[in-house]
């Protein structure tokens, strides 16, 4: 009677560890805000530009997963829209927060006076001055 009883729980929990392995927990792209950056200086207009960023995750559910630039030119001004994003995946992890730095390459930008937008999921964004000599 034990030998059945342990043999009905054995199998009871392989199915439901198969169970959870066979869902497919997709990862979502979400829109990660930026609390703060940093931008070296002596940047020319022969050089790459890079800025290094950071901020926090909600939970450890987040990974960063890369960042988009868009240029643009608004009255008379380069402007230049930073958008970071994080895949998230959609199983059991971790409830702290956790602090991530990056690096973001935004390429060679012409000499004069640009700013850069660090754009959030809300629509709020956190904007830096940058000038290339």
């Amino acid at each position: 009677m034990k030998k059945w009883i342990f043999i009905l729980l054995l199998g009871g929990a392989l199915s439901a560890q198969a169970a959870v392995k066979s869902q497919n927990l997709a990862e979502k792209e979400v829109l990660v805000g930026i609390n703060s950056v940093f931008i070296p200086s002596g940047f020319d207009a022969d050089s790459d530009v890079s800025v290094i960023v950071s901020g926090i995750f909600p939970n450890g559910c987040y990974k960063w997963k890369d960042a988009q630039v868009t240029h643009k030119k608004e009255k008379g001004v380069l402007v230049h829209d930073i958008r970071s994003y994080a895949s998230v995946n959609q199983g059991m992890c971790i409830m702290v927060l956790v602090p991530f730095t990056k690096e973001i390459e935004l390429g060679r930008l012409g000499a004069g006076h640009h700013k850069l937008r660090f754009i959030s999921g809300d629509g709020t964004y956190l904007e830096k001055d940058l000038d290339i000599e």
